[in-house]
């Protein structure tokens, strides 16, 4: 394509001033997309086109630029350079008076809007336009209009990412209705199937028990692919991976299985086979494999098959297919860590959110209804805060000591005033007692004994740990329950730095886990969310630490501790320089959108599930990191006795050299996209000045240079 097929066409008007053909510069840019050549073109025509829609003083067209703009810069995921594109776009939409004179072009642009600032960690400024936009286009467009269901698409994804799933999946439901009024042919709709494979997804992330629902729709989503002959769509690959993730979690393996072939098959077709799609959804193939095979009677097994089984169970760790939330699978549950409360052994692991959420709706909410029915409409209920399944990593090893049904309930002071010992006490007598389904979907008894099928499960909690005003479940007023676990009643102030710095990740990862099942008057979620916006100054702050970090840990000291043979201090070297690695990873994506590195236990399980989301930055790292411990004793302590087949340290040694290398070159390569260093130097203690350089404050604790 020639470069004058995408010039804007000037023409001279009658005063001497140029016009601007808006036509002419969508036709352009369409030709610049159509071409593949929008990384290279797309923003220089971009701005040349502000340029001159700004000269022709044409509002009109200088929006319809910065929505275009708009869109662009999010497909780069350059979210920040967004950010004052789309406040200028909303600030012309006003001075133009579009809500009287074109409702239709108001919507839109607002749309565009919100969905930048979703895309940049903004989400209460993105929910309050999404707002202003679904009110604006149910003003315009009929009640059956296809963009009022992407709006509700797009609502719905803002409170997944916020952890509101119930009010997500209520978003995708009225979606999903609008598109079925509205097509032609709902039986054959590719945005129809899509919404139902959504709602399959976001059911799955809701947790197990919402398995058998997530198998329904998306095996109508399957069957409107097959209708409409739409089999060699990428979007059939998602269809049916959500498919093959739902029958995993529902123990239907075999179903699993035959779901993951397929869409390998479909993924290959559209995609190839070098792509981060395909590997990942061969691993989630091999994993259902490796489930299903680990069920199998031994009598069905060929002797292959047995030795296939005993060179599997030799890995160090075996994981769950991934999913866009990374759900995992756990073996059925025979024993609680030690300690632990005394769960009822059943056919299915429970996890502790799913098991928390079932005694939330069969016995909390109607507790409320009945003696506080007055104040329904103004508690809020949920599990958040210390205990592993508060994170969602619970499973039949590892469950907190304190698991058993539970919940907490967040009370404003003046309610905790009126009702919070009383309500107290009737959360403490709420029975425990559930019976299980076959697919381990539990069903709480009520008051009382259970009955002859019931299963038994004890009071919460027993360990001193979390008793008294350690306890982690029940009645609290909202601000003692942030102070218990932050000090702060609530996030400190945007410009409270140093009071920000005090707060280390695994502390804020606590105060913002879990999930939030209802929050009428939503104070609770409004300061659990405060914790996340954590100030762009401070995370800018935290990131040249970590560097400095890495650098001094992994960089410099690790190759110096293994020279003088002092295994202990490079084994130290090598901690520090994991633990510094990691908080950058979440960092760098940002905590509103993935929230924070949790503690110890649980790092490298995050690390994975962040890993496996779509376009998490140094996706990569986590495995390397992974890698360089499975060889730290071995580089640190000789080798010989550590399995390394006798070679002796240096070799190990060496590659984890090798590997801090190459991470740290991984994280500089990032930095360049993101915009915050403009240095190809790899020692990372070097790219601190250029990151700092971006710190708006001139506050002391915020520059360590």
């Amino acid at each position: 394509m020639a470069d004058s097929d995408v010039n804007l066409n000037m023409n001279n008007c009658d005063d001497g001033c140029a016009t601007f053909d808006v036509q002419r510069f969508l036709r352009g840019l369409d030709a610049i997309f159509d071409a593949h050549k929008a990384p290279e073109q797309a923003e220089p025509y971009l701005q040349k086109a502000r340029t001159e829609a700004e000269h022709s003083h044409d509002d009109a067209g200088l929006l319809t630029v910065l929505n275009e703009t708009m869109g662009f810069y999010r497909s780069q995921g350059r979210h920040t350079d967004n950010l004052p594109i789309i406040r200028e776009s909303l600030s012309i939409a006003d001075h133009l008076h579009l809500q009287e004179i074109d409702p239709q072009a108001w919507a839109t642009t607002l749309i565009n809007a919100a969905t930048g600032m979703r895309a940049a960690g903004r989400y209460e400024e993105a929910e309050q336009l999404y707002r202003q936009a679904l009110d604006a286009a149910t003003s315009v467009f009929s009640p059956t209009d296809r963009l009022l269901a992407a709006l509700h698409n797009n609502m719905s994804m803002l409170y997944s990412e916020t952890g509101r799933l119930n009010q997500a999946k209520r978003e995708l439901e009225q979606a999903l209705d609008l598109l079925e009024q509205s097509s032609p042919d709902a039986s054959a709709d590719i945005d129809v199937a899509s919404t139902h494979t959504n709602l399959a997804l976001l059911l799955l992330q809701m947790g197990r028990y919402w398995a058998s629902d997530a198998i329904q729709h998306a095996q109508k989503a399957l069957t409107i692919y097959r209708t409409g002959h739409l089999e060699h769509s990428a979007h059939y690959a998602s269809a049916l991976a959500g498919y093959a993730q739902a029958c995993y979690m529902a123990g239907r393996l075999q179903d699993a299985v035959s779901g993951y072939e397929h869409a390998l098959s479909v993924i290959e077709e559209c995609y190839g086979r070098d792509t981060d799609y395909y590997h990942t959804t061969a691993a989630n193939l091999e994993a259902a494999k490796q489930a299903l095979h680990k069920r199998m009677p031994s009598s069905h097994k060929t002797q292959e098959s047995q030795e296939y089984q005993e060179s599997q169970e030799s890995l160090k760790s075996q994981h769950s297919p991934k999913s866009s939330e990374s759900q995992q699978l756990s073996e059925p549950h025979h024993m609680a860590e030690s300690g632990a409360s005394s769960i009822p052994a059943i056919s299915h692991h429970i996890s502790g959110l799913a098991l928390s959420r079932t005694f939330w709706n069969d016995l909390g909410k109607p507790l409320l209804a009945g003696a506080y029915s007055t104040y329904q409409g103004r508690i809020a209920a949920g599990l958040v805060g210390y205990g592993s399944e508060c994170f969602g990593f619970d499973d039949e090893f590892s469950r907190d000591h304190d698991f058993a049904p539970r919940f907490c309930l967040w009370l404003t002071d003046e309610d905790y005033d009126a009702i919070g010992e009383q309500l107290q006490a009737d959360y403490n007598a709420l029975s425990r007692d559930f019976t299980a389904d076959e697919q381990g979907k539990p069903h709480f008894a009520g008051h009382g004994s259970a009955d002859s099928n019931a299963l038994a499960a004890s009071q919460s909690p027993l360990t001193p740990r979390a008793q008294g005003e350690f306890r982690r479940d029940g009645v609290f007023r909202i601000g003692d329950f942030f102070e218990r676990i932050t000090l702060f009643r609530e996030a400190p102030a945007q410009n409270d730095y140093a009071s920000w710095l005090s707060l280390d990740d695994a502390t804020l990862a606590t105060a913002t886990n879990g999930q939030v099942f209802a929050d009428p008057l939503g104070v609770f979620s409004k300061t659990r969310q405060g914790f996340k916006f954590m100030p762009e100054d401070v995370r800018l702050s935290l990131i040249s630490r970590r560097l400095g970090m890495m650098a001094q840990a992994g960089q410099y000291n690790l190759p110096r501790m293994l020279q003088r043979d002092d295994g202990a201090a490079a084994m130290l070297s090598i901690h520090e320089f994991v633990n510094a690695t990691a908080s950058l990873v979440f960092l760098i994506n940002e905590p509103v959108s993935v929230g924070y590195l949790p503690y110890y236990k649980w790092q490298f399980a995050a690390m994975r599930k962040l890993s496996h989301r779509m376009a998490t930055r140094l996706a990569g790292v986590c495995e390397q990191l992974e890698d360089i411990l499975r060889l730290s004793s071995a580089a640190c302590f000789g080798g010989a006795g550590f399995g390394e087949g006798g070679k002796g340290a240096k070799p190990a040694a060496e590659h984890i050299i090798a590997t801090v290398e190459r991470i740290c070159s991984d994280v500089v390569d990032e930095l360049l996209r993101e915009g915050l260093t403009e240095s190809h130097e790899t020692f990372v203690e070097w790219q601190r000045p250029y990151v700092e350089d971006h710190i708006k404050s001139d506050a002391s604790c915020l520059h360590s240079l």
